[in-house]
């Protein structure tokens, strides 16, 4: 086993080289945000958009190298819990309960997407977010499945890392269970701040949740189905009703 100098020194690792560059990237793209002579609610933050405009191939070449190399850390994590005795099974990150995962994850994606929804539309309408642009990727016949696996992309990364990962490296470290949910819930919010103030409030209250069921459940799946779900209708909901929807903005 770990001792708490090395778990403290994985942890910043595993971080440096995922979410936590994330949330730090996130922080410069706010303060740019915040400086910029448009007001926030003019501005756009793009989820998922082209990186090769007028290049087909090229751009789904290079969306699916992103999300291959997004996931590595991932596997860093599974390499580490096994370094140490465990697996990701620990942690719950495995198959061995998909009925019940799903049905946890669905529900759990219904409470919190629509809640979310209601948040982000208030937060963009007070003028303290950005317009959140899901997608803005060209018409191909690759668009949908590239949103359904850039959808699964955030559910894996964000869940295993911040939920499951980072709350079983603090348990261990001797972290009261609220306090670890606390930092989770903070480091998730963190690296939603280039959406602005509404993106950061909204994703530390789904930090709390998710991070409470985690320590009840014992369990990442649920919460990656969950994610996943909650994205996959952002993503493709965001195209269906992008113009024929007077409240989307």
């Amino acid at each position: 086993m770990l001792g708490p100098r090395l778990i403290r020194a994985e942890i910043l690792v595993v971080l440096a080289v995922s979410l936590g560059a994330s949330a730090l990237r996130s922080l410069v793209s706010l303060i740019g945000s915040l400086t910029a002579p448009a007001d926030l609610k003019v501005q756009h933050a793009v989820l998922v958009g082209t990186m090769a405009p007028g290049r087909p191939w090229l751009d789904l070449s290079l969306q699916l190298t992103d999300i291959v190399i997004t996931l590595a850390p991932v596997a860093l994590v599974a390499y580490l819990l096994v370094r140490s005795g465990e697996s990701a099974r620990t942690i719950g990150a495995d198959l061995r309960e998909p009925g019940r995962d799903l049905l946890r994850g669905a529900l759990l994606a219904a409470v919190v997407g629509g809640t979310g929804l209601a948040f982000y539309l208030m937060a963009f309408r007070a003028g303290v977010n950005l317009d959140v642009v899901p997608d803005r990727l060209p018409d191909a016949w690759w668009r949908v499945p590239v949103l359904l696996l850039a959808a699964a992309q955030n559910g894996v990364l964000e869940e295993v890392i911040v939920s499951g990962y980072l709350l079983h490296r603090l348990d261990a470290l001797g972290w009261r269970p609220w306090r670890a949910v606390h930092l989770s819930a903070a480091i998730r919010g963190s690296y939603h701040l280039y959406q602005g103030f509404g993106g950061f409030v909204g994703n530390v209250a789904m930090g709390l949740l998710f991070g409470r069921l985690y320590q009840r459940w014992g369990r990442t799946m649920p919460l990656v189905v969950a994610h996943t779900l909650i994205d996959v209708v952002a993503f493709v909901g965001y195209g269906l009703l992008r113009g024929r929807v007077a409240w989307l903005p």
